[in-house]
Formats: structure tokens, C-alpha cells, sequence
């Protein structure tokens, strides 16, 4: 049970406030900063902090020492890999829009690339691993997205309310189709749109948005949303794709599981992320980074309907955890809370790999063979499967609020 430190990501669409605050560094950071890795991820693995303040790379520890670090039935399935990768994600501009393979689509995916000989890092490389990368985030705020195809009786409904006369076509394509193979075949259509053609019909859509905004239309915020992005990707066939899909807001404490083959993409908060350890992205779009829509059209799920939002399961181990229950066999997400006054203690078994965030207060860990750690707000721990069970409680009572990632249960 020791400490971790952290790799900080700097992508453009990061804040430069949420993290550092969070560090209890400095703000504003000098460039934006979007996501904070725990894990043992190739490309920017966290580091062990031993008492004696000696650090190792959690990557080499688990390669090393499988059994003891991920246990024996953790390693039997996922080898010499941490199957999870635990994040924190500041969203201050929207992301790409896209969606994620299976786990058969991605070693399909990835076997085709290495034969083609496609080096893991070229920028048009899809599949530089051949693992799935299923996800679930939970807010920590008022968290915002679009995930998933909405109905798309309702979709019809939105069309018709901005209706411009080069959309009307559009719009009745789906209308006389509303069940995923209309979905597939309006989406193929806007998303391979001839630049020209969405020239013209971009900026009326946008126009029709600014419209519905002021006579207090149904779909304000859906129009909102779509106003945002064409203002961000003026030429991008991206902004009318998102016209399709669920418009998303989480409080804290809510989740989304986006499972294989799920569109979408965050827009604005800050959240807690948990997915597979695996870099398997395929964008349609909203982004300057590859864009393979022949191969997202491969992989995305047409399926339709409202996105489950999950507030996770309580009682199950205690009364204040909460756990959030998947399909997905790489992970497992629980949110451990405690109100003003509340000090009592929370016992977490042993046997498996975890990683534990501490979001809010101050918590002190004890664990049977008398090991005790200290985490404050932003920091967390690296718990090996050969440690023993592990009880936590806040030092001077709640609130205080930890999450808990470990590798999922399901076969």
C-alpha cells in the first residue's frame, strides 16, 4: 500500500484551473491541463513512492511481479497488464467524436494494421494495441456529453424544428426510417457529406439553431450544443452527425458506461474516468487528429434509445459505498462517501489490484498487517493484490469521498 505519483496529459482541450487546483498547485497552469493518469499505462505510467521516498515505475512492478501485484486470477486473464486505467478528466472544450472496438474488432483491427506494416505511432494507425477500450465516467460536476443515437422518432422531431429547406431531405430520410438501419444510413450520409454540400447546408443549420434558441424551442440545448461545435469546426461534417445523439448532463455522482461501439463525446465538467488500458480510438470527427470514417463506420453501435445513467449500486459492501456495475471484465468503478461527522470505517477486501483517489477530505488507511498511508484530496494509492484487506475512514470525519478502481468480475 504506498503512494502514487501521477502523469499530468496537456491536451488543448484541458483546463488550465481544475487540476492544479486539485494538485494544490498553482493556478491558472501555464498551458491547459486535461487529464491525470493512474495506472499502468505504456505511455505515462504512474510511479510507486516507497516510504524512504524512492520511487518504480508501477508498469515495471506489475511486469515483474504479476501474481503478487495483480493476483493470481487477474494475471491468469490479463497476463502481465493492469487491465484498467484510472483517470481524472477536465474538460474545458469538447473532444473528438468517437467510439470504441470490441475486443474481436480490435485484434481483427490491429493484426490487419501489423500485417500492412503501419508503425504503432504513425498518425493514421487505428489500432496500436489489440485490446477493447470500454469506459465509464462519473461526475465530479456538472458533467456534459453526447453518447449514444437518440430515438430516432425524436430525432425527427428536432430535425422538423429547425427545418431549412436543405435539410428537409434529410430529415425524411429518417422520418421514413426511424430504427437503427435509418440511423446507419442517415449518419453514413452526413458524415461523408461532400465538402461543398456542407458548406451550403452547415450555416443553415447553425442558422435555424440561433432561431429555435429565441422563439424558446423543445430542443434549446440540443441546438446550444450544436451551436458550440459549429463554432469551434466550422467545415466539419461532425456538427450535423451530432445532431443524432443524446445530449447529456450528469450531476456528481451520476456515470455513463460507454460500452464498444458507443458514439459519443464530452463537452464541458469535470469527471472521474475508468476504461480499459488500451489506446483504440476511432474518430468520425470535431478533432485535427486522424479520422478513419470507413473504419469508426466499421465499429459504431447503431443501437438507439435514452443512455442509462448510473448512480451506483448501495449497500452492497457498506452503506456508504456505491458501486457501479458493467459488462466490462477490465474494470470495476465504486464511490466511497462519507457525510459531515462521519468517521466511521469502511473495510475494502484484499486479493486483487486497486487504486484508490481520494476527491474530497482527508482519509487515513490502515491495513491488517499494520501499514498506514494518509491520503488528502488529489492524491492516491496503489494497492496490490497481495496486500491484505484494508480498512479507510476520514481523519476528522466527513465529508470525504474516495474512489476505488479494481479489475472488473465479469467473464
Amino acid at each position: 500500500m504506498e503512494l502514487l505519483r501521477n502523469a499530468v496529459r496537456p491536451y488543448a482541450w484541458g483546463s488550465r484551473t481544475t487540476i492544479p487546483e486539485l494538485l494544490g498547485r498553482p493556478v491558472p497552469a501555464p498551458h491547459p491541463e486535461a487529464e491525470l493518469w493512474m495506472g499502468a499505462h505504456p505511455g505515462d505510467p504512474s510511479h510507486v513512492v516507497s516510504q524512504d521516498g524512492t520511487e518504480r515505475s508501477l508498469l515495471e512492478l506489475v511486469e515483474s511481479d504479476p501474481l503478487g501485484q495483480l493476483g493470481e486470477d487477474c494475471a491468469g486473464r490479463w497476463g502481465r497488464r493492469l487491465p484498467f486505467l484510472l483517470k481524472i478528466l477536465a474538460v474545458e472544450e469538447p473532444l473528438s467524436m468517437q467510439a470504441h472496438p470490441s475486443a474481436e474488432q480490435a485484434a481483427e483491427g490491429w493484426a490487419r494494421e501489423e500485417a500492412a506494416g503501419i508503425p504503432k505511432d504513425a498518425p493514421n494507425r487505428n489500432y496500436p494495441d489489440p485490446t477493447a477500450k470500454p469506459e465509464l465516467v462519473c461526475a465530479l460536476t456538472e458533467f456534459h456529453a453526447l453518447a449514444g443515437f437518440r430515438d430516432p422518432r425524436r430525432t425527427v422531431r428536432l430535425l422538423r424544428a429547425i427545418d431549412t429547406p436543405g435539410l428537409t431531405r434529410y430529415t425524411e430520410l429518417l422520418a421514413a426510417q426511424p430504427d437503427p438501419g435509418g440511423l446507419r444510413a442517415l449518419f453514413t450520409t452526413l458524415i461523408t457529406m461532400p465538402q461543398p454540400a456542407l458548406d451550403q447546408l452547415l450555416p443553415e443549420v447553425l442558422d435555424a439553431c440561433v432561431r429555435h434558441i429565441k422563439e424558446h424551442g423543445e430542443f434549446d440545448i440540443e441546438c446550444r450544443t450544436v451551436l458550440e461545435l459549429g463554432e469551434a469546426h466550422p467545415h466539419d461534417a461532425g456538427v450535423l452527425a451530432a445532431l443524432l445523439l443524446n445530449r447529456l448532463t450528469l450531476r456528481a455522482g451520476e456515470a455513463l458506461y460507454l460500452p464498444a461501439g458507443n458514439l459519443h463525446l464530452y463537452l464541458h465538467g469535470t469527471a472521474v474516468e475508468i476504461l480499459a488500458n488500451s489506446d483504440n480510438i476511432l474518430r468520425g470527427g470535431l478533432t485535427p487528429k486522424h479520422v478513419d470514417v470507413p473504419e469508426l463506420l466499421r465499429v459504431v453501435d447503431f443501437a438507439c434509445g435514452d443512455m442509462p445513467v448510473l448512480c451506483g449500486e448501495h449497500g452492497l459492501l457498506d452503506e456508504r459505498v456505491a458501486v457501479y456495475r458493467t459488462d466490462a471484465p477490465e474494470f470495476e468503478l465504486s464511490r466511497v462517501e462519507w457525510p459531515a461527522d462521519d468517521n466511521g470505517e469502511v473495510r475494502l477486501d484484499g486479493g486483487a489490484p486497486q487504486i484508490l483517489l481520494c476527491t474530497e477530505g482527508e482519509l487515513l488507511l490502515v491495513s491488517d498487517d499494520g501499514t498506514k498511508v494518509e491520503l488528502r484530496r488529489g492524491e492516491s494509492v496503489w494497492l496490490p493484490a497481495c496486500d491484505p484487506e484494508v480498512r479507510i475512514r476520514p481523519t476528522v470525519g466527513g465529508p470525504a469521498r474516495v474512489f476505488r478502481a479494481t479489475a472488473g468480475t465479469c467473464s
